[in-house]
């Protein structure tokens, strides 16, 4: 009889997982504790200084997809119980009895099924949920790591970079190419800009001239003000400026294109589906793509993605993808995957094996990466730790 999906559980767990407390004593807060960073809500004085005074406070959510058969696929996203209802009260229940190991089938299906609220936003992150609990599943039953489902290795080991401001730290760990979390928008003025211009120059001289370095601007500019801070940083040769703008503004990403030619454009973090990718890719628009594997529809929506900024000579660097194995198989068999994410905000002084999301993942060593070739995404954890997990 042919493989059937059983049921869909999904559930609030620890944003830790399963890695406990680091054993090595850190040698000094990392950055991201008490940092301003840039952001939509700059404008706004009383948000202003720390995201967490105005982001979402919610738990992340696991997806368990068991299949007729017992075998069983484990998924993550977030937002806690909004994308939890989706799931159990309208997506999960309709999937029951299709086939397990059609993930193009089912990935249509939900896409469909949520039409009628929209698919993009918090149904994005349900799908992303179930499909990547789907692909661990068949690659558990195949007895393959995902990444060989995939088409197998595009390289011998994926190029990663660090995002963070803890530079030096990244150095330090054999990190050749680093991203900032830049501090100020349009709110700060000419002085926002010269703290800016500071902050990199200052980085560019620490890291040389060999490292590649960008700088994420998280949403929080608009057009002039990305294009005036582009002009300042020309001297510091940026391999990219990323998320300059709010993510449904399409004609205003466009815009910077026509007005940057000679400056290198990442975005994609914050849109949901393949539809703003297929438009970025038909404009050529952007350079780099980012979507996040856990939030943009999983691996089928970013695998879709990835052949659509092909065609139009792109590449795909997904959003934090070297921080989870689903993002980590992805990049080692997409050729047009040139990089991997690592966002580091993690205390300097700790290895990274400490701080890793799953037991089974790898982690990068010297700034290069190779996924686990366990069955699945090779998380390394049974029923019972991902029970563990529940809040």
């Amino acid at each position: 009889m042919p493989l059937t999906i059983a049921s869909i559980q999904a559930f609030e767990i620890r944003s830790d997982l399963v890695g406990g407390a680091p054993s090595t004593p850190a040698r000094r807060q990392p950055w991201g504790v008490d940092a301003e960073v840039a952001g939509p809500m700059s404008r706004y004085p009383r948000y202003k200084r720390l995201r967490a005074a105005w982001r979402p406070a919610m738990p992340a959510v696991g997806c368990l997809v068991t299949a007729s058969d017992g075998s069983w696929g484990f998924g993550v996203s977030r937002y806690g119980n909004p994308v939890i209802a989706l799931i159990h009260e309208h997506i999960g229940p309709l999937l029951v009895g299709e086939p397990a190991l059609a993930t193009e089938r089912v990935h249509d299906m939900m896409g469909r099924i949520a039409s009628s609220y929209g698919t993009a936003g918090l149904a994005s992150y349900a799908i992303s949920a179930i499909d990547l609990a789907l692909w661990d599943l068949k690659g558990k039953v195949l007895g393959l790591p995902v990444w060989s489902l995939i088409g197998g290795p595009a390289r011998e080991a994926i190029e990663c970079y660090a995002t963070g401001n803890d530079t030096d730290w990244h150095m330090e760990l054999g990190f050749r190419a680093t991203k900032l979390a830049c501090p100020h928008g349009p709110a700060d003025g000419v002085a926002g800009l010269a703290a800016n211009e500071a902050l990199v120059a200052r980085t560019r001289e620490l890291v040389g001239p060999e490292v590649e370095l960008m700088l994420d601007c998280w949403m929080a500019f608009d057009v002039e003000y990305a294009v005036r801070l582009a002009e300042r940083l020309r001297p510091y040769r940026l391999r990219w400026l990323e998320d300059c703008l709010l993510p449904e503004d399409l004609d205003g990403q466009s815009a910077l294109r026509q007005r940057l030619p000679w400056q290198g454009l990442a975005t994609g973090e914050h849109w949901y589906t393949t539809f703003p990718f297929a438009a970025a890719a038909a404009r050529r628009n952007a350079d780099v793509l980012q979507p996040d594997i856990g939030w943009v529809g999983g691996l089928t929506a970013c695998l879709k993605i990835a052949a659509l900024a092909e065609a139009a000579g792109i590449a795909v660097m997904p959003h934090a993808g070297m921080n989870t194995p689903y993002g980590q198989h992805f990049g080692y068999a997409v050729a047009n995957a040139p990089m991997g994410e690592m966002f580091i905000g993690t205390a300097p002084g700790v290895p990274l094996a400490e701080t890793r999301l799953f037991p089974g993942m790898s982690v990068p060593r010297d700034g290069r990466l190779v996924p686990a070739d366990a069955p699945g995404f090779g998380l390394g954890v049974d029923l019972d730790a991902i029970a563990a997990m529940r809040v």
